[in-house]
């Protein structure tokens, strides 16, 4: 069994978790953004930031512990939290961003929050391959568009975003996602940090 030491933990500092994926799915190390940078790569770093701290949280547990409820009564979940962010990351950089008619990633007519809600079928390595490859996508979409570029639809509300609007969010919804994230991964097995 291997392990993975990350500084910052409540367990001392530095806490241990064992039985990590070591393999080709594992997320890349966390990166601190630069302190001193252009305004695009300050953006788009701390929304690197965010993305691998959800992938951190949900890293060394099985799929039954990522499908594990926080509290009755939310059924919010770290798998579905990953769901979630896959349809976020192509709503705003493949709906919003390029004006894409993508279908939505988990789609259920009978179920508006079928991201959110997980079921004995679903399954870590899906979820995370969807949620990478958005990822990739909104990376490649953003690519050689300024800042200033106005997304080509609007959003739910009738209003027109630019990039930095859409990174912006991004790193909000995100931020606040990680926190349920913690408390969810605590509740787990008692993780905290990262």
């Amino acid at each position: 069994m291997t392990s993975v030491e990350f500084a910052g933990s409540r367990a001392g500092p530095s806490a241990t978790i064992r039985g990590m994926i070591t393999d080709d799915s594992a997320p890349a190390p966390r990166v601190r953004p630069d302190t001193q940078s252009t305004e695009r790569v300050a953006l788009e770093q701390w929304l690197d930031f965010q993305r691998e701290t959800l992938a951190l949280k949900c890293q060394g547990l099985d799929d039954a512990q990522l499908r594990t409820a926080s509290v009755p009564p939310s059924d919010l979940t770290l798998l579905g939290l990953v769901r979630h962010m896959a349809d976020v990351e192509l709503a705003w950089f493949r709906r919003i961003l390029t004006g894409e008619d993508a279908p939505w990633n988990y789609d259920d007519e009978n179920d508006e929050d079928r991201d959110i809600h997980v079921t004995e079928e679903d399954t870590w390595e899906e979820a995370h391959a969807t949620w990478r490859k958005e990822i990739a996508q909104a990376r490649a979409n953003a690519a050689g568009r300024g800042l200033d570029e106005p997304g080509v639809r609007k959003t739910r509300r009738g209003e027109t975003v630019d990039l930095r609007w859409i990174y912006l969010h991004m790193i909000e919804e995100y931020a606040r996602h990680n926190g349920h994230a913690d408390l969810i991964r605590e509740r787990i097995d008692g993780f905290t940090g990262v």
